[in-house]
């Protein structure tokens, strides 16, 4: 069978308001990206096309889209080890608001980073000695399993109970969370477990591991998130204890 030296790729045009598909005809090149197929299709064959990239290498994560359904970083994955029959379809990032084609609005997603209480709270200022803390520690080995995100939204558009539940934070948010617990410079341990127990947090969370199936870092927020309801299901106990006991 002779093979094509053109790849059919459906490319979702459109805002938030709707859109439909459209169809290129794209030249194959050897070691070829999905992101350069976008890239081509918006110098060659419709200069409209509008999407995001930036560094091209896997460090950025703003590149990420759809590719036939999975959620992937279009620069580093190539057209040979996902192309089906000959055909591509490429979409915006699912679960999020589309502000044009390829190129989702990431708000809400930095806004459940917040709700999160996902940003280091510490009382050290630089006049302080740099604090010591030995990678050998058990909360240090946590962390560490989960500080390599990038923001990239994969995990996010790869949740069902995101799509299910729009108020969840999502497994981005919370291994974010889950990180800060275990880092011992942090002061707002007590106030960031209420934040991601509450409605829409990780109790919601389904263990389905979406997130971890399709994390191009390797991470594993399905066991950040079991940590953190760990640590709710403790603080409760503990709670219920001293009410009960004074």
């Amino acid at each position: 069978m002779q093979v094509s030296d053109h790849i059919q790729v459906k490319v979702w045009r459109g805002d938030a308001s709707g859109g439909s598909f459209a169809e290129f005809d794209v030249p194959q090149q050897p070691a070829q990206t999905v992101l350069d197929v976008v890239t081509w299709i918006q110098r060659h064959a419709d200069s409209s096309l509008s999407y995001r990239f930036a560094c091209r290498v896997g460090m950025c994560g703003s590149c990420a889209m759809m590719v036939n359904g999975i959620p992937r970083w279009t620069c580093r994955t190539h057209v040979n080890k996902v192309v089906q029959d000959n055909r591509l379809t490429i979409e915006p990032l699912r679960n999020l608001p589309v502000i044009k084609d390829l190129a989702c609005d990431m708000s809400e997603f930095f806004d459940k980073w917040k709700r999160a209480e996902g940003q280091f709270s510490g009382t050290d200022t630089r006049a302080n000695a740099v604090a010591a803390i030995s990678p050998a520690e058990p909360t240090r080995r946590a962390a560490n399993a989960a500080i390599e995100c990038i923001n990239c939204a994969i995990c996010y558009a790869a949740c069902d109970v995101v799509k299910w539940n729009p108020n969840y934070l999502g497994p981005a948010a919370l291994n974010r969370a889950w990180s800060l617990q275990n880092d011992s410079r942090d002061r707002c341990h007590g106030e960031r477990l209420q934040a991601v127990s509450a409605d829409g947090g990780c109790l919601s969370c389904h263990s389905q591991q979406g997130c971890a199936s399709y994390c191009p870092n390797e991470l594993n927020p399905t066991a950040s998130i079991a940590g953190l309801k760990k640590m709710a299901a403790g603080a409760f106990m503990k709670k219920k204890y001293r009410d009960r006991h004074g």
